[in-house]
């Protein structure tokens, strides 16, 4: 079973942002550390992202997870709830409200230790897929995450 401790160390980061209304797939290579924080991890992402028709930029994002009876908790860096799920659940995932928007999430561990989350973002200007894929940093760097093969298919 995974647990929160599972998730410490550094993972190779590789995300696909397909954005519908923008018409346009936009690509995130990086890293991912997940810390301990003396509460739980502090996971802190950094990489490069590529946007069609715009110079590479630097992206960073910060989120905390905590160990609850039913799972992990997700918050974001100042913590405020954001998500919760069961890593041992047979569809782990769930659903974020930030009106008008709405967040769905959904984690497959079936490689574990290789992961990944799969965000379905809908609202009145927002409409795309987003898939992060993780896996141990040490040797990842040789070998494409999946993102582009029938394993981690988008929709």
């Amino acid at each position: 079973m995974i647990g929160l401790a599972g998730f410490a160390g550094l993972w190779a980061l590789s995300r696909r942002i397909e954005d519908a209304r923008a018409g346009q797939v936009s690509v995130l290579e990086g890293t991912a550390r997940f810390a301990g924080d003396g509460a739980g991890l502090t996971c802190d992402e950094a990489g490069t992202l590529h946007v069609p028709g715009q110079p590479p930029m630097a992206a960073t994002r910060r989120y905390l997870w905590r160990e609850t009876g039913g799972g992990i908790a997700v918050l974001f860096a100042d913590g405020r709830a954001f998500h919760r799920f069961d890593p041992a659940g047979g569809a782990p995932g769930d659903t974020h409200h930030c009106r008008p928007d709405t967040y769905v999430v959904t984690y497959d561990f079936t490689r574990w230790p290789r992961w990944r989350a799969r965000w379905r973002v809908t609202g009145p200007g927002k409409d795309y897929v987003m898939v992060s894929c993780y896996a141990p940093f040490a040797g990842a760097e040789t070998e494409k995450l999946g993102l582009e093969g029938k394993e981690w298919p988008i929709r």
